[in-house]
Formats: structure tokens, C-alpha cells, sequence
């Protein structure tokens, strides 16, 4: 196994890394709606949808692979009634229509309103 560590995607907020490769396969930790560069979390839920994908993209990129090789997501929201937004803006990004599971939570990590996992091909 191979740990994935960029500067391009927020840093580990815990006891684990941004990513694996196993195999022929990426698996991305979690990433919520923190700006890499700022340490700044953008307000409402397209912007922060925006800023979840760009992050999974960078972590994907770092490993060698891109959103158009993604399998799985899975999906936290805070409000099921950001469902709609949320998805218009993870539709630009995952094209290939991976397959997804998508749930609201209670609360995220820094009470952000959204977080992406991904698992994709090298």
C-alpha cells in the first residue's frame, strides 16, 4: 500500500492519511470543504460542494488518477434539503455518474455542511 499526501488537498485532521493506493485502486479519505491554500471554509453548500470536489480531485490527481476513473462515492450532507444543490455541482465533476450513496449526518467535522469519499481506478 502506498499513502497519498498532497499539499494540493487540506491535511489529515486526525490519525490517517489523505488517501490509499492499493493495488490498482485509490481510496480517498473524507474530504470536506477546507481551501488547502487558506485553511478557509467557503459559506453555503455550493461553494462548499465546490471546494469537497476540488479537494477529492487534488487527492486523486496526487495518486495518479482523476474523477473519471471514480467507482464509489459516498456523500455526507448536513441538510437533506441541500440534496439538490449539492448534486448540481458534484454532477460537473463526476461525469462518469459513479455509483453513490449519499446520507444526512448529524454534524461534520469543523460543522462543515458537506464531505465526499471516493474510491476510483489508477
Amino acid at each position: 500500500m502506498t499513502v497519498i499526501s498532497t499539499p494540493n488537498a487540506p491535511a489529515a485532521i486526525g490519525p490517517y492519511s489523505q488517501g490509499m493506493i492499493a493495488g490498482n485502486l485509490v481510496f480517498c479519505s473524507g474530504q470536506i470543504p477546507v481551501d488547502p491554500a487558506t485553511g478557509n471554509i467557503p459559506e453555503g453548500i455550493t461553494a462548499q460542494a465546490e471546494q469537497s470536489c476540488r479537494n477529492v480531485a487534488a487527492v486523486l490527481a496526487a495518486a495518479g488518477s482523476d474523477c473519471n476513473k471514480v467507482i464509489k462515492t459516498t456523500c455526507f450532507i448536513a441538510d437533506m434539503a441541500d440534496f439538490a444543490a449539492f448534486n448540481e455541482i458534484y454532477a460537473k465533476f463526476f461525469t462518469g455518474k459513479p455509483a453513490r450513496s449519499c446520507c444526512a449526518v448529524k454534524t461534520l467535522p469543523k460543522n462543515v455542511l458537506c464531505e465526499i469519499e471516493a474510491i476510483a481506478e489508477l
